[in-house]
């Protein structure tokens, strides 16, 4: 005997089914925009058939179908395109910052320009020009006065810009450890609700999108792997374990994280590359400035001093031999003794040891004084601590351009004011060879040079990092958006698939009402228009 009610049951889950369906596309469509999101189906499965009923065994050939039913919804997800995902957005985030950084340090290097370090220098070095060629003229050594006091303070901008982008990069991995411990206790907080839900037999779907989105975030910010276990996603960067199931084990700090980098746990992200950009690019152009101006100041510079020049009384020398070596010797007391008889090649100590060898315009007699002066507080000379000594300041009249002196009348020894060799001597300096690496660290652009090609090859370096940058972050972009891509096709919503779907669920649905309605209309004669014979 066979069951009435069959058809009915069957249209029943047919409409419950189909409007799981509709109802799930209309879920993907509401969420065609959310970023993170992945779209979901409904799994249909054909329902257990049932042998015809009967007191026996039936013999009617095959089982009787039971109609449509869905045994879960899930989301469309690949996991091997989440893993390039990562792979690649940890490159991205570390070529972004690097490049971000460069651009701001070409800002403040400003070269080629007519506002940067290199103008000023040159300004500076054709003050000097001017005052060889009127030594006595007061204006002149105003100017040379102005023009050093703005190379000064051109160092001392570009240094203070320096460290407070340095100040700042420190500061942003301070903010990226905050940003990345927030997502470390969400990821472990839904992988918490997760294992809740989905143990009671359901899916997550959506939960798990916004996992996902997070360790899409985190990817950007360290270089993390992970696994999924039945307790959630198990997180680490290198050898770190961030996340095991509901448990952090890991937070971050500023310390904790430059600790890692050292130890090559942190390898890429946005704060591997705030780090790198602190440490090997501004560190290394902050570096670099202050190898320039110590040279300047202070570097050992071969000069040869005229015939005829009057040595400062009790100076010592290093006098260059034939054979390169130095050979100290220290000048007496008068005039005879301190005169020049040839051309002396001599070392001096930067701009400020053959400044000392000459003689101010002011009265009495003053040799010896240093152009350049240390800021209060400053033990050793760069970028942001040099000065022009005070009593220039005061007093331009204190500025060497003389390396002559004569006795008066009354046997004072005096200055000869017309004289420009020191003025000379100190304008060609820009033209000599100087090694900037007196330490030998091995860290300056170039060893040996002129000044103007030191500043040079400082742009050159920047110029050429700058363009890698770029084109290392603009590849990497082009990579994180093809996987990108990829994954939008496998996991994204696209509206014209999932109207097409709606279509076909709802004439299911349909059809399914009108087997429902055919069905009631069966009953009815059944129950209402059989048995009626006889009564």
């Amino acid at each position: 005997m066979r069951s009435t009610f069959t058809g009915i049951e069957i249209s029943r889950r047919s409409l419950f089914t189909h409007q799981a369906a509709i109802q799930t596309t209309g879920h993907n469509i509401a969420n065609a925009n959310t970023k993170g999101y992945s779209r979901q189906t409904v799994n249909m499965v054909a329902a257990a058939p049932l042998e015809y009923p009967g007191l026996q065994r039936s013999n009617v050939p095959g089982q009787m179908g039971q109609g449509v039913e869905f045994d879960s919804i899930t989301r469309i997800r690949e996991k091997f395109l989440d893993d390039q995902f990562h792979n690649e957005n940890k490159n991205l985030g570390d070529w972004s910052i690097r490049k971000d950084t460069l651009e701001k340090l070409e800002a403040i290097i400003n070269e080629p320009s007519d506002t940067g370090i290199r103008k000023t220098v040159e300004n500076f070095w054709n003050a000097w020009q001017e005052l060889s060629k009127s030594p006595e003229n007061t204006t002149a050594r105003v100017l040379v006065k102005e023009r050093a006091l703005a190379m000064t303070d051109a160092f001392n901008q570009s240094s203070k810009q320096l460290q407070d982008l340095s100040g700042d990069l420190t500061t942003n991995i301070g903010i990226k450890a905050t940003e990345a411990n927030t997502a470390i206790k969400q990821i472990a907080k839904l992988n918490e609700e997760i294992y809740r839900i989905e143990g009671l037999g359901d899916n997550a779907n959506d939960l798990r999108d916004q996992r996902d989105l997070l360790m899409d975030n985190l990817s950007k910010i360290v270089n993390i792997t992970h696994t999924e276990v039945s307790s959630g996603y198990n997180v680490r960067m290198g050898s770190v374990n961030l996340i095991t199931g509901k448990d952090v084990n890991t937070t971050f700090t500023t310390e904790s994280l430059e600790a890692s980098a050292a130890t090559g746990d942190l390898n890429s992200g946005e704060v591997y590359g705030m780090i790198q950009s602190r440490d090997n690019y501004v560190g290394n152009y902050q570096f670099q400035l202050d190898s320039m101006l110590k040279a300047i100041v202070e570097g050992d510079i071969k000069v040869t001093l005229p015939s005829g020049m009057v040595v400062p009384a009790g100076t010592t020398l290093n006098v260059v031999n034939p054979d390169g070596t130095l050979t100290p010797r220290t000048f007496g007391t008068t005039i005879q003794d301190r005169t020049l008889p040839n051309d002396l090649n001599v070392s001096v100590k930067g701009f400020n040891g053959l400044h000392q060898l000459g003689y101010s315009a002011s009265s009495p007699l003053q040799s010896g004084i240093s152009f350049f002066a240390l800021k209060p507080g400053a033990t050793e000379y760069s970028a942001s601590s040099v000065t022009i000594n005070a009593d220039i300041l005061k007093n331009p009249s204190n500025i060497s351009s003389s390396v002559r002196t004569f006795m008066d009348t009354d046997g004072v020894e005096k200055v000869v004011k017309g004289n420009n060799d020191m003025a000379l001597l100190l304008s060609n300096l820009k033209d000599k060879k100087i090694n900037f690496d007196a330490s030998s660290t091995g860290g300056t652009v170039l060893q040996d040079g002129t000044f103007d090609e030191f500043y040079r090859s400082i742009v050159g370096q920047l110029g050429v990092q700058s363009q890698e940058a770029s084109r290392q972050a603009e590849n990497q972009q082009i990579l994180v958006d093809q996987v990108d891509s990829n994954r939008l096709g496998v996991s994204g919503v696209s509206l014209d698939e999932e109207m097409s779907n709606l279509i076909k669920f709802q004439k299911a649905y349909a059809a399914a009402a009108r087997v429902m309605t055919t069905c009631d209309e069966m009953l009815d004669k059944v129950i209402n228009g059989m048995g009626l014979v006889g009564r």
